[in-house]
């Protein structure tokens, strides 16, 4: 996994998706202003006047991720960022959905939904041909080739009348029925957690793998939302933030559990970190503790998030709380973002039931590596 994530294309994308995502809030803002300004949302809920603000944002994120995605890519690859920058929001602009709508805001909605992989395909042609244009032409001629070469593979698409963002909705059909699975959820948070005990940063490493197909998910069910159907997926990006209350490994128990400590230096760590984790930062937490590393906490740091996994998705799937509709920074603190992301009081419930469950788990673990710190002084 580390591999993977060192892989210069997964790691431009890695360092792209936070630039991205503040594109999202921008436009996500800015559509909002606007259609409360000109009476755009009236008679609607405010659930609904969140999706129809947040599905076009999705759009200006993939138009903020072709642009930031290849300038990294060319830092990581020393290829000139000019052209890989040209054919890539070159071929981003024609493989856009057709026909072009006169509003603006109605076509940021379409092309939400495949934007963010269209996107990464657009860079990824335009890096792939500028490679092998590298092994006949010398820099910076086979860089210039590589765009042009680009370009003219999504010109030929238009020619041959296939939809990028159709093809990519039909392939994210059975993706996302096997992404969308109790095993699916279970398998990401093992790994995440696993990685983190041994000192590497799980959800950054999975970031661009996972990220882009369950963001795409998170979209349609916003989507499902705005025009009245069943929401379609279960294990979308905000259902990550009931079993992660805290950060990875679920640690805002363990945070407050630390500032109780009868262990001086573990009761300062504890105070010190417990307004971070309540904003699911516990990368402190992670290192100071320390839970990277430890064999005291690594059970429950890996255990915990795989019981509040179970729990979630039972309480989900059985309809006990509502699916997540709309996407929430994992920096909100956990009550309100559940809230906001499913429109279920319910959803307050299970938050607090997940909280309470990782508290007792990580009671006896706390209490035994106190005696251990107190055994060794």
């Amino acid at each position: 996994m580390r591999r993977v994530g060192e892989l210069p294309f997964i790691a431009s994308l890695r360092d792209a998706l936070p630039w991205s995502f503040i594109g999202l809030a921008a436009a996500f803002l800015g559509v909002l202003i606007a259609e409360l300004a000109g009476g755009g949302f009236h008679g609607q809920t405010l659930g609904l006047r969140v999706a129809s603000a947040l599905l076009p944002a999705f759009g200006v994120m993939a138009a903020t991720l072709v642009v930031v995605l290849p300038i990294r890519l060319a830092r990581a690859t020393h290829y000139i960022a000019a052209p890989l920058l040209l054919g890539s929001v070159g071929g981003f602009a024609l493989a856009l959905p057709q026909p072009f709508g006169p509003d603006p805001i109605t076509y940021l909605r379409v092309l939400g939904t495949a934007g963010l992989f269209v996107a990464m395909l657009a860079c990824g042609v335009t890096a792939a041909w500028a490679a092998l244009a590298r092994r006949r032409v010398a820099p910076p001629l086979s860089d210039w080739l590589g765009a042009l070469l680009a370009i003219a593979t999504f010109g030929a698409l238009i020619a041959l009348h296939v939809s990028l963002p159709g093809a990519i909705a039909s392939a994210m059909h059975p993706i996302a029925n096997l992404g969308d699975t109790y095993l699916a959820l279970v398998v990401i948070v093992l790994v995440e957690t696993l990685l983190w005990t041994a000192g590497v940063h799980g959800p950054a490493v999975l970031a661009a793998i996972v990220t882009p197909v369950y963001l795409t998910m998170q979209m349609q069910n916003t989507h499902a939302f705005t025009v009245h159907e069943p929401l379609p997926y279960i294990v979308v990006v905000s259902l990550f933030l009931f079993v992660f209350p805290g950060g990875a490994g679920a640690t805002l128990p363990l945070a407050g559990l630390l500032a109780i400590s009868r262990v001086p230096r573990l009761r300062a760590v504890g105070r010190a970190t417990f307004v971070p984790s309540l904003f699911n930062l516990n990368e402190p937490l992670l290192f100071a503790a320390p839970v990277v590393f430890n064999p005291h906490l690594v059970l429950p740091f890996v255990g915990v998030p795989v019981v509040l996994a179970t729990v979630t998705y039972a309480a989900v799937a059985t309809g006990l709380v509502a699916r997540a509709a709309f996407y929430v920074p994992s920096s909100v603190p956990t009550f309100i973002s559940t809230y906001v992301a499913t429109q279920d009081l319910r959803a307050v419930a299970l938050a607090a039931l997940n909280i309470v469950l990782a508290t007792v788990m990580y009671y006896p673990f706390v209490r035994a590596y106190e005696r251990h710190l107190m055994e060794a002084k």
